[in-house]
């Protein structure tokens, strides 16, 4: 398959939440099965900046760098003898109306447009303060986290490797339509949490099936370095 976008993910704050199975059935593509880490299964709340994106290896003016805040759940398809591993988004903010656009029309993804900023921080003790925000119902949502100051390798097998470790996109089309397209990428350093903060209105954003869910505490939240990824363009799943 050809590269459709390339770009650089930076620093992703990822808050990882347990779910029942039951919430993610109606958002299954046809052709997946749920993925379990431990046995459980996991939704994910993840905030990060986009940068140098280009489309088709042309760079889109105004549309360049940008933050982009999703929810995602973890799915598994079998091809062969093959497994992979992919991720299914319920829903992507991001600041840019053509972004949208575009992502919804090529991808039947599931995008909204909202106002958006970030922060870094360098703090006096030497951690990192990073910030992710959007404007939803007039009220500014945020999502923070402070870090250690030193990116680590992850851990063979960790919880961190299952989060960041899936490659192929799903996306649902229709009941029997799915489409898939594989992301690239290098294995990520990930910075430690020392603390975090959500305060979102996730249940408005989510709905009301996500609610108990993402009103617990998160199992875990750490923060991935990133680095430059490709998006390969997508095809549709035999049925």
């Amino acid at each position: 398959m050809d590269r459709f976008l390339s770009a650089s993910w930076e620093n992703l704050a990822i808050a990882n939440f347990q779910i029942s199975p039951e919430v993610l059935i109606p958002y299954l593509p046809s052709g997946t099965e749920l993925d379990t880490w431990n046995g459980i299964h996991y939704v994910s709340l993840v905030g990060f900046m986009f940068t140098d994106v280009k489309l088709l290896g042309v760079p889109i003016p105004f549309h360049r760098n940008f933050e982009e805040v999703n929810l995602r759940f973890y799915v598994k398809r079998k091809e062969g003898n093959e497994w992979k591993r992919g991720v299914v988004f319920i829903k992507e903010i991001v600041p840019k109306i053509m972004i949208t656009l575009v992502a919804n029309t090529i991808y039947n993804e599931h995008y909204i447009t909202l106002p958006m900023r970030h922060q870094y921080n360098k703090n006096a003790d030497g951690s990192l303060h990073w910030g992710y925000a959007w404007k939803y119902a007039e009220k500014w949502n945020t999502f923070e986290v402070t870090t250690l100051n030193e990116a680590v390798k992850m851990e063979e097998g960790s919880e961190a490797e299952f989060i960041t470790e899936h490659y192929w996109g799903y996306t649902k089309v229709s009941l029997r339509d799915t489409t898939e397209y594989e992301v690239k990428h290098p294995k990520w350093e990930i910075y430690p949490v020392i603390n975090h903060s959500i305060h979102c209105n996730l249940t408005g954003l989510y709905g009301q099936a996500f609610q108990e869910t993402l009103e617990s505490p998160p199992l875990s939240v750490f923060l991935a370095k990133g680095s430059p990824i490709e998006v390969m363009e997508k095809r549709r799943l035999p049925l």
